[in-house]
């Protein structure tokens, strides 16, 4: 019989020490539907769902993988990631809405008390959602270290990545002429969390989009 490492691609192949993969093939033993049972019980689509939740999984560990820096990046790169990650990060982001909100007026104080409750918002739905998916970290799925610290064990979906979005994407809505260069730093943050290996590009990705639908509802109650 097939072993997990051979079937898929084996250790040497992929890169990855023994076992890398064990929680993944064992969460697809636990979710498929039995090939003995009756068609009242489970369908095509329940086995289609798990199929498409496999490929897009590893999808996204390959992408980690590719993306991810190696133990072997330059001091220069791990600094640059690094400081870039902490401007955006969930405090920088909280300061960036707040000042405005105390000092500002006119449309930039509009702008700063929409960005400060899309944030919150945002915020409290990443937690939320963290701690019903569960999902483990990068560093600990494929055994590759994080050259930051983690702030908690959940991965999906990343917060530092829906904090500095909702704060650029509000005021980049309400300020169109600074709207490619907010936007563009945030995205930058979302892909620092990835090359720092803290986070899954799907974990960033859901955090941004968890940010912008934030900012969109706010901006249509206000």
């Amino acid at each position: 019989m097939l072993q997990p490492d051979q079937v898929l691609g084996g250790a040497q192949e992929t890169g990855l020490p023994m076992g890398a993969y064990a929680p993944l093939c064992e969460n697809r033993a636990d979710t498929r539907p039995s090939l003995h049972a009756s068609p009242g019980t489970t369908g095509k689509l329940p086995l289609m769902r798990t199929l498409m939740f496999d490929r897009l999984e590893d999808r996204d560990r390959a992408l980690y993988l590719r993306w991810a820096l190696a133990d072997s990046a330059s001091h220069t790169s791990r600094l640059f990631w690094t400081a870039l990650t902490h401007l955006g990060g969930v405090s920088a982001s909280v300061v960036l809405a707040l000042i405005p909100l105390v000092l500002a007026h006119g449309q930039l104080k509009v702008a700063a008390v929409q960005a400060a409750w899309a944030l919150t918002i945002s915020h409290l739905m990443v937690q939320v959602i963290k701690r019903s998916v569960e999902r483990t970290r990068p560093s600990e799925a494929v055994q590759r270290p994080a050259h930051v610290s983690v702030p908690d064990r959940f991965s999906f979906p990343s917060g530092h990545s829906a904090a500095v979005m909702s704060v650029a994407f509000v005021h980049a809505a309400n300020f169109h002429s600074l709207a490619l260069p907010m936007l563009v730093f945030a995205v930058l943050v979302g892909f620092s969390r990835v090359r720092l290996g803290v986070h899954y590009p799907g974990d960033v990705l859901v955090g941004q989009l968890i940010a912008i639908a934030t900012g969109v509802a706010v901006r249509a109650l206000w």
